[in-house]
């Protein structure tokens, strides 16, 4: 061993001092391990040390983000979303679990889709995420966020929430208008009934049925009727249809913030042109009211009138501490979650109802049995059909109209579900995955209304998203106002179509459930139907018409709707 180590020491002049040491230590064994001891000793201490440190930091770390797909530099996942963006989140869910993050451009998105995780952000910890991440388009028209649906969660909001849901839709009001929603769904009957054996746009006659019973309802001034009432309308519902329509715009600046002074696509730019008309239509509206109102209080006259919305907000007005913009966000939220929401959901319903037989059949049948075939549906009605309303809120469920709800945002860093959501992300709660979901429902893709029958005489279908298998208008405090006005007019509207006429899909063509997501999550194509009667039903509704036609003659129209304050 020795002379292996000279001849390597010969050959290696560089190295000859390290070899020497590792030759005269190697000659003493006992001194080797005396000095290896406290080496060893020093080196275990050490490391333990060093191990101990690593393990109090790893366990102090936050929690990681959640799971998710690679990204691409700057636009993030983008480019691999599609137009079918309900559809790709709820198939990404399949891949990265109940919940999981995607960047989206220069924002971090986290979508949760299960019952439990929902419950966190929407019950547990409502207050932390109650904020919204609001669009360039949805900026612009609630004034930079002045209204319920947009505003940050503060003051203001909780107040104009309180107005909108205690004042404007309160019982009370709801009922005493009943005379406007019969009214306009009546002229909706004739209007079919002229159309017998043509084609009808179903969407079009929910949604003029529905803005007008919203336009009634938000402000009845006889110095509107007749042809510039007609004209004033008619203005205000293209103008709220344009908003709906520009809202499903895609705009890179909601992505890339930094790029909204640009306005690439155009939309801040067409957005204010909508809102410039829809500020001369309400400052004609408001300016003659509260001129009506002062010459009615100079004659001392007025202080018993009953009132609209608009009259409801002016009187608050001052009372709440309310400017202007505030009056008038509060009527746009009104008009366009008047109209949205019923006109989608009426249009889901008739194409399932029509492409399932056996359905219709029974809807038929119970309205045969509730209302008479010799009678118009009422509103007294409504309660009482339980395979109806079953329906429809089966159609929510396979057809929510917002698959992913509106945004949250999370006002501070927060877990859920065992990850880290940080401040500022935006949150996508997937109704769509939940209500489709094998996991919490029979058969999901099947159109079944007799599920929402099994627990009949419960709430827990209920509209208001206490069951979070089920929560088509949203849960907690940002959930949807306007569900009272809309489980009305969705029903009745319904009920006096299915009821009056029988429905069939022009020959030739075949039943198109293919979804287009925006907004909501409207038909891709068009529902057009062609209604029919038989002789007897004909003339029976013929005449309770023209009876309708004939009360409102003599009556001067007295029964147009008001609202007690």
């Amino acid at each position: 061993m020795y002379s292996h180590f000279s001849s390597h020491k010969m050959t290696q002049n560089s190295h000859a001092s390290w070899w020497w040491q590792w030759e005269v230590m190697g000659s003493n064994k006992d001194e080797l391990t005396m000095l290896a001891l406290p080496v060893i000793t020093i080196t275990v201490v050490l490391l333990g040390v060093l191990w101990n440190k690593l393990t109090l930091s790893t366990s102090s770390r936050s929690p990681p983000l959640p799971p998710g797909p690679r990204s691409l530099p700057v636009v993030g996942y983008l480019p691999f979303l599609g137009r079918d963006l309900h559809i790709k989140l709820t198939n990404m869910a399949h891949t990265y679990g109940p919940i999981y993050k995607l960047y989206l451009g220069s924002k971090l998105h986290v979508v949760i889709n299960t019952p439990e995780l929902a419950k966190v952000v929407v019950h547990d910890q409502d207050e932390t995420f109650a904020n919204r991440d609001i669009t360039v388009a949805a900026s612009v028209i609630s004034y930079g966020g002045q209204d319920v649906a947009f505003s940050e969660n503060n003051a203001n909001w909780r107040k104009l929430r309180k107005i909108f849901v205690h004042e404007i839709l309160s019982n009370k009001n709801l009922k005493a208008c009943s005379s406007f929603r019969t009214d306009e769904v009546r002229k909706t009957v004739n209007n079919v009934f002229s159309k017998i054996g043509t084609n009808v746009n179903i969407s079009d006659i929910a949604f003029l049925t529905e803005a007008n019973v919203v336009r009634r309802m938000v402000w009845d001034d006889t110095s509107y009727k007749g042809e510039k009432g007609a004209h004033l309308g008619a203005e205000l519902q293209m103008v709220v249809s344009n908003i709906i329509k520009m809202f499903g715009h895609p705009n890179l600046s909601d992505f890339f913030p930094t790029l909204a002074r640009f306005d690439l696509h155009g939309v801040k730019k067409d957005m204010k042109k909508q809102l410039a008309k829809l500020e001369r239509i309400f400052a004609s509206i408001i300016e003659d009211r509260i001129k009506s109102n002062s010459n009615m209080s100079h004659d001392g006259v007025g202080e018993e009138e009953k009132k609209d919305f608009l009259q409801i907000i002016l009187d608050l007005k001052d009372q709440q501490d309310l400017n202007i913009t505030q009056v008038k966000s509060l009527l746009l939220d009104f008009m366009i979650a008047g109209t949205e929401a019923p006109t989608t959901l009426i249009e889901w319903a008739m194409t399932n109802i029509m492409r399932n037989h056996k359905v219709m059949k029974r809807v038929q049948e119970e309205l045969a049995d509730i209302v008479g075939l010799n009678n118009m549906v009422e509103e007294s009605h409504l309660p009482k059909l339980q395979y109806l309303e079953a329906t429809i809120k089966e159609t929510f469920r396979l057809h929510p109209l917002g698959p992913i709800l509106l945004p949250w945002v999370p006002s501070k860093d927060s877990m859920v579900g065992g990850y880290t959501i940080p401040k500022g992300c935006v949150i996508f709660l997937n109704v769509l995955s939940i209500h489709r979901n094998p996991k919490y429902w029979d058969k999901p893709m099947e159109f079944n209304p007799d599920r929402f029958l099994a627990n009949e005489g419960t709430n827990e279908w209920d509209y208001h998203g206490n069951n979070l298998k089920f929560f088509p208008f949203g849960s907690g405090r940002r959930m949807c106002p306007g569900v009272p006005l809309a489980e009305k007019m969705q029903m009745f509207i319904l009920a006096s179509l299915l009821h009056s006429f029988d429905w069939s899909l022009p020959n030739g063509e075949e039943h198109d459930i293919t979804e287009s997501f925006g907004i909501s999550l409207k038909k891709r194509k068009p529902l057009i139907a062609i209604p029919y009667q038989d002789c007897l039903m004909q003339t029976n509704i013929c005449n309770i018409l023209r009876h309708a036609h004939m009360v409102n003659i003599l009556l001067g129209n007295i029964g147009d709707c008001v609202f007690q304050f």
